[in-house]
């Protein structure tokens, strides 16, 4: 009768159990030097992963990506092109009379597209190229926010003034 020889694993009983007899436990990781599968061994000194790892990832994996300052705000003001509102009008706008009233309180106006049908816009703030083209047209851009250099009062002027010019009065009575 042949007797059944007993694993390897049963037959260690505390004696190299983590190695099974084959020295350094790197060698039974059936990788090589490599340090392991799949992202295993990529860390700080894992230079001989940094090629699978750009191949997969590209080269934003390593290092810091973005704004790092705590101090810098990223701009989250919604923003809309003047060609989107003119192409879904029903959607933006009311028709009253002759021209469509938009109103879009919370965003801002920027001039990408062409503008056929006369609007009035109100609007956080928008761009000097919206104000023009939507001016070309007979429309206006009613403005919500306050007023920053480039940008139109209600009244529709556009103010070019920088920040360090102050009013200057006129002499007189």
């Amino acid at each position: 009768m042949k007797t059944k020889k007993r694993t390897k694993s049963s037959r260690m009983h505390g004696h190299n159990m983590g190695t099974h007899g084959r020295g350094a436990r790197k060698k039974a990781k059936g990788t090589g030097h490599r340090g392991g599968k799949g992202m295993s061994g990529s860390g700080k000194r894992g230079d001989q992963k940094k090629t699978l790892i750009t191949k997969l990832y590209g080269h934003k994996y390593f290092g810091k990506q973005g704004i790092t300052s705590k101090g810098t705000k990223k701009d989250k003001t919604d923003k809309i092109n003047v060609g989107e509102i003119s192409q879904n009008l029903e959607k933006y706008g009311v028709k009253k009379a002759d021209s469509w009233e938009v109103n879009l309180k919370n965003y801002k106006i920027l001039g990408t597209g062409e503008v056929k049908e006369k609007l009035i816009i109100h609007a956080k703030s928008a761009s000097k190229s919206a104000i023009e083209k939507v001016k070309r047209v007979g429309g206006q851009i009613l403005l919500t926010g306050s007023p920053k250099r480039g940008q139109t009062k209600a009244g529709g002027e556009i103010i070019l003034k920088s920040r360090k010019e102050k009013d200057v009065k006129p002499n007189g009575p």
